[in-house]
Formats: structure tokens, sequence, C-alpha cells
């Protein structure tokens, strides 16, 4: 972990009013998320935190579904602007595939518009068979 930060893996630890607005407001994947289904959310899966030493305040999130078994989604990633740039986001993802790496799952999948660099360096690459892969949108209203 960088000098100065704590990673965690304990889901009580994460700041759910903190996670919630920083997604809603701030993660072009998530936004307006309402916070009844981004606490189910943390509840439904596996949380991990970045934490400040000094303050003790949470400064990245990350979570990921999985089965525990064959298949995980990493999803949710995000770090505070305030420390990006000084190895937060790469000892956040590097303590969730530490975290994952004894499940022995096959796969672990994610979605990214602009951080493939950080997972590249931890073994993801984009998908081989792309066509193969479909999803399922929810209706808009």
């Amino acid at each position: 972990m960088q000098h100065g930060f704590r990673f965690s893996t304990d889901r009580d630890e994460i700041d759910r009013a903190l996670v919630h607005r920083w997604l809603s407001i701030d993660a072009y994947w998530a936004l307006g998320r309402p916070r009844e289904r981004q606490d189910a959310a943390i509840d439904g899966s596996r949380n991990y935190g970045v934490f400040d030493e000094a303050s003790g305040q949470q400064v990245a999130y990350a979570r990921v579904i999985t089965d525990g078994v064959t298949f995980a989604w990493l999803c949710d990633v995000y770090v505070h602007p305030s420390v990006r740039g000084r190895g937060v986001g790469v000892a956040l993802i590097e303590g969730v595939v530490a975290d994952l790496e004894p499940l022995g799952l096959r796969r672990t999948m994610l979605a990214t518009a602009d951080a493939h660099g950080l997972y590249e360096r931890f073994g993801f690459e984009p998908l081989a068979e792309p066509a193969r892969w479909m999803v399922r949108l929810a209706p808009t209203t």
C-alpha cells in the first residue's frame, strides 16, 4: 500500500454516504444512482476501500460482484480527485486482485472508458472475441 494510505476489505468500514455521493454525482457510469440502490449494491458485493491513515477518511472505493468460484465483475472503481496520481488507484486494484486471487476465478471482467492502462498492469486485456458477448440493458422511461 502507498505510504500514508490503508487498504481494507471490511464492508463495515465503507462510508456509504460518501461512496454514494461520489458515484451518483461524479462517476459517468452511475450518475443519479439512488442511495437505496447503492446500499443494496454494497450489501450484495465484496467491497474495498482505501483510507487516508492520518485522517481516517476514505479516498477510494471498488466493489466486486462474484459467485466466488468462477466469475467476477469489478465495478464502481472510484478514486477521489485529491489523491489521483499518487498511486492510490494502483494500490486499490492491487488489493482487489490479491483478495480475489485465492478464489481461483476463471474470469474477472470490467468495463472502463478511460483507465485501460491501469487495468492492463494487472493482466486485464480487451476481449478476444467481443462478438460472443451480449448485454441486456434495462428499458429507459
